[in-house]
């Protein structure tokens, strides 16, 4: 990613703040850089009315970081980031353009289960529930950083289905691929793509069996459709520790691993993310 380095003076303190492309497709993540410089304090960063954290940088101590996922639903636009920080306890605040594009991505058409398509009323509320659930869980920012090494593939196989694909099942039910699919019999092994607190393992009428991950700072990693877990709630993972197998649980055309992943609660592609977060952070 190439960055444009502005420099601000005020008083007598010289610092600079590394500004992303100021271009993003819908779907995808943005990562913001900043130096610690005695003085100045940063708050946030708004985005239509959104506010996203900044962060201590979870390996350099000399800098903050910050992301701000686009929704996938986000129309092509020009927007306005404003970021907030105190200089010498003084309000201050900087804006930046933005501008969303169109991801261009591709469509399919699949063949699901008719039940995981038109819902029983009984169904409907399971789903619900969990969606509710879920979103408890992704709507928390851990102040914590678990991560401390790059992101890894929760396995070694071929993708099946990018992220962000539009998608028809049975003709009727519109919606999109909010991950990433892996090849994978029942029974391969899943590994955890990075350090991290289990803050979901259950089985879910959409997903399947799930486990969702907590690194910290907003950044969750969802792994979906699994025939059996290797970890409970709670429980503290390493990168590379397998977590389950893959499985054909929930709503699938067959056996596979669903590989997803969460910003500030928004579902961004998870692959986009582990190379933005590998490239800037180590």
């Amino acid at each position: 990613m190439r960055y444009l380095i502005f420099f601000l003076l005020f008083a007598s303190t010289l610092f600079s703040i590394e500004m992303p492309e100021q271009s993003i497709a819908n779907g995808k993540t943005v990562f913001w850089e900043f130096e610690k410089k005695d003085g100045i304090l940063y708050e946030k960063l708004i985005l239509d009315k959104k506010e996203y954290k900044v962060y201590e940088h979870p390996i350099d101590a000399k800098r903050y970081y910050a992301l701000i996922p686009i929704s996938y639903y986000e129309k092509p636009s020009n927007k306005t980031i404003k970021l907030l920080y105190k200089q010498d306890a003084k309000e201050m605040s900087k804006t930046v353009a933005l501008e969303v594009k169109d991801g261009l991505y591709k469509k399919e058409t699949l063949k699901v289960q008719q039940s995981k398509v038109t819902l029983s009323q009984k169904d409907k509320n399971r789903a619900e529930r969990e969606y509710a659930e879920a979103m408890k869980v992704y709507n928390t920012s851990t102040p914590k950083s678990y991560i401390s090494s790059k992101f890894i593939a929760p396995m070694q196989s071929k993708i099946t289905s990018e992220f962000g694909k539009a998608r028809v099942y049975n003709d009727t039910l519109k919606g999109y691929h909010s991950g990433t699919d892996y090849r994978a019999s029942v029974g391969t092994p899943i590994v955890a793509s990075n350090d991290g607190v289990i803050a979901l393992v259950k089985d879910r009428f959409y997903s399947g069996g799930s486990v969702i991950i907590d690194h910290g700072h907003g950044i969750y990693t969802c792994y979906f459709h699994m025939s059996k877990f290797d970890v409970k709630k709670g429980q503290e993972v390493k990168k590379g520790e397998t977590i389950g197998l893959s499985g054909n649980s929930g709503r699938v055309t067959g056996p596979h691993l669903h590989f997803s992943a969460r910003v500030a609660s928004e579902q961004v592609d998870p692959l986009q993310l582990i190379e933005l977060l590998n490239k800037n952070l180590f």
